[in-house]
């Protein structure tokens, strides 16, 4: 189980998931810290990301492929075969089930996060949204300015959303961190789709992600 003081935003969610990525990484690097002493929560995957830095030097594969979620509605292409998980996390006082499917490609992790709310009202929606865009900004030290995007539907047609792309020293070590992220709220689900790099990416491979979100 996670931490009760790291379950308070989106990344700190990945925490399980990025510590296979870590265990992984250290079959190549012997310089990779052990389990027990790796950060919790969030830490953890600050850690996995900075760890992927040192395969730096190698090429990393993007293995595209679309990923259908009809349980949470939407459709994207991910780089890897995707790892899922779910908790339930508290947003203002009120127990959220927050599901994720995330994969790694190079020193990047790239996901999906999907807020199931209790109901589809505006207000509702915008707690939720302010949620998760102030914890992303939070975890790496900036202020949490987003953009207006559209995000595309399946079926035709767009909706409103946030977009952001922030740079800062997080972690015990204080790397600076890359991350891009796009946030939408639909009918009873609030998305954030989001990528976690220890440098920049190709803008290609950020415009993959990001172009092949759709909501149903």
């Amino acid at each position: 189980m996670f931490p009760s003081a790291f379950c308070q935003s989106f990344l700190r969610l990945f925490s399980a998931l990025l510590l296979r990525f870590a265990v992984r990484l250290r079959r190549f690097s012997s310089g990779l810290p052990t389990a027990a002493t790796a950060c919790a929560g969030l830490r953890m995957s600050i850690c996995a990301v900075a760890a992927s830095g040192l395969l730096a030097g190698c090429s990393p594969t993007y293995d595209w492929r679309t990923i259908m979620n009809n349980d949470n509605g939407y459709t994207v292409d991910l780089p890897a075969k995707p790892d899922s998980d779910a908790r339930q996390i508290d947003v203002a006082g009120t127990s959220m089930k927050m599901a994720m499917q995330t994969a790694e490609a190079g020193p990047a992790v790239f996901a999906v996060g999907t807020l199931i709310l209790p109901s589809d009202d505006p207000q509702v929606q915008r707690t939720a949204l302010d949620f998760l865009r102030d914890g992303l900004a939070r975890n790496v030290g900036t202020a949490p300015v987003a953009r207006t995007v559209q995000i595309p539907l399946a079926a035709g047609g767009q909706v409103p959303g946030l977009e952001m792309t922030l740079s800062g020293k997080a972690g015990e070590q204080k790397k600076t961190r890359t991350i891009y992220a796009r946030f939408v709220a639909h009918g009873r689900h609030v998305y954030q789709a989001a990528i976690i790099a220890s440098q920049p990416l190709p803008q290609e491979q950020v415009d993959q992600f990001f172009r092949s979100f759709q909501l149903y």
